[in-house]
């Protein structure tokens, strides 16, 4: 792989997940396109953006700061999750499913994040 990051088992892991944010957003009503749709899906993509831009032959001080804004992101994406469900635009259970996931996620940015 050419780039760092593409190594990165965590940076796969908000690939997939941001994967089913796209997917679930698009189930989403018309009216929240530019809003919680737009802020969840941008925030998905921070996560992956961090973790990348972060991990560029920088400093270990340096891909920290990333790390922290991308698990910043990631708890945005979280709080998106509990809107959404409020707004009965997702189930309990699928709720529950991505819930889990990003908390997988979460753990694995600041194990990451801690190993420096």
């Amino acid at each position: 792989m050419a780039f760092r990051f593409e190594d990165l088992q965590v940076w796969q892991k908000a690939m997939d997940l941001n994967e089913q944010i796209n997917q679930l957003t698009k189930t989403f009503p018309k009216d929240e396109l530019f809003i919680l749709t737009s802020q969840m899906k941008r925030a998905a993509d921070s996560v992956i953006l961090n973790i990348a831009e972060g991990s560029t032959g920088q400093s270990k001080a340096v891909f920290k700061v990333f790390l922290g804004y991308s698990l910043r992101s990631a708890i945005e994406v979280v709080s998106c999750l509990f809107i959404a469900k409020r707004r009965d635009y997702i189930s309990n259970e699928l709720f529950n499913d991505l819930y889990s996931e990003y908390e997988v996620l979460v753990k694995m940015i600041t194990a990451l994040k801690n190993s420096f």
